[in-house]
């Protein structure tokens, strides 16, 4: 897939942008470029290559460092809905906008 000066025009009128026949010249040449190596990299047999976790994980063992997941604050809700007009079964009651 490749561009044509008048997708580059048409896109920069999209865009509202205004582009010079340079500027133009430039990005139509950076965006074929751009489709060229992702038809490159298409082309690149992966069957049989398992997915890395981490990028590095390919030349050394990588322990991601997650954290313990523990509930860390108390449950304020009672607290925080005391100043609240109106809740029910800890929901907080708004009126009806919408008709």
């Amino acid at each position: 897939m490749s561009l044509t000066a008048s997708d580059i025009t048409r896109i920069a009128a999209l865009a509202k942008l205004r582009l010079t026949p340079e500027q133009r010249q430039r990005m139509l040449d950076q965006i074929n470029n751009l489709f060229q190596l992702v038809e490159r990299m298409r082309a690149v047999d992966t069957a049989g290559v398992q997915p890395l976790t981490h990028p590095v994980a390919a030349i050394e063992d990588v322990m991601l460092r997650l954290r313990e997941d523990a509930v860390r604050e108390p449950d304020a809700r009672e607290a925080n809905q005391r100043s609240a007009p109106a809740v029910q079964d800890g929901l907080f009651l708004v009126p009806k906008v919408i008709e």
